[in-house]
């Protein structure tokens, strides 16, 4: 794997880091390939758990290398628009993931770099984190499904401010207004990610990756389809030698050992 990205593995959590501290971790071609390349590897390996996601330096991630856009007056849409779209899903496909994954914002996630983080399905942030969508004040609209993710996660009114005013949120707004969930001393980000990774690591694999396609199943349908979603889902994990060792851990007071995938 790339230097570009790196890799590190504790059981069956995974945490990526986006390591071009001197971009700050801006998507460049390296970072895009080594990072569409370790998230594969993630979804091709039923062992993992939980994957972490965070940035080396002082940035989370700046967002999408402008140079590599090449954009300006006299620019090829139609070359711009094929090269865009071919671009966002090399780091939204962490959303498709069937193991829950924890953003780790150790400092600035900007743009794209923002919108990743918002492809995670849980965000910790340290504090003096800022968190922003800077697209009209850099004369571009918002690209990378940053309409669809910022007004899922704050609600229309919210996304709407951030989105035409450009302007930066620190964490601790940010968790104020549901965009990151917790807000954590930058000392202690990588253990807070790392110990919650380990929670969700110990539960059932099966019924969480089941849980995960259920949340985002939620988000365009009624509650009758959900209802028969989980009326099909559910005999299905009571089925399994999971079941009988969680409840045989319940009662016997002990850390349950889960084997289904």
């Amino acid at each position: 794997m790339s230097d570009a990205v790196l890799v590190e593995r504790d059981g069956g959590v995974v945490t990526l880091t986006l390591n071009r501290p001197e971009i700050r971790n801006a998507m460049d071609p390296d970072l895009t390939e080594a990072f569409s390349g370790a998230v594969d590897a993630i979804a091709a390996d039923d062992s993992v758990r939980a994957v972490i996601v965070t940035g080396s330096g002082t940035a989370f991630c700046s967002g999408g290398d402008l140079s590599w856009i090449e954009p300006g007056p006299g620019a090829d849409v139609i070359a711009i628009r094929a090269k865009m779209r071919a671009f966002y899903p090399r780091f939204l496909k962490v959303r498709d993931l069937d193991v829950p994954v924890i953003a780790a914002i150790n400092g600035a996630a900007v743009g794209a770099g923002l919108c990743l983080a918002m492809a995670c399905d849980i965000r910790i942030a340290a504090a003096g984190a800022k968190l922003s969508a800077p697209f009209t004040k850099l004369g571009m609209h918002p690209g990378m499904a940053a309409t669809y993710l910022l007004t899922r996660l704050v609600g229309t009114a919210r996304a709407a401010e951030m989105l035409f005013t450009s302007r930066s949120v620190t964490a601790e707004a940010a968790e104020g207004i549901g965009l990151v969930n917790r807000v954590v001393p930058a000392a202690e980000l990588l253990d807070a990610a790392r110990e919650m990774a380990a929670e969700i690591a110990a539960c059932a694999p099966a019924p969480t990756r089941m849980v995960k396609r259920a949340i985002y199943l939620a988000e365009r349908a009624d509650m009758e389809t959900m209802l028969e979603y989980e009326g099909l889902a559910q005999p299905i994990t009571m089925g399994t030698a999971d079941l009988v060792e969680g409840f045989a851990a319940f009662r016997e007071k002990r850390p349950p050992d889960f084997t289904n995938r």
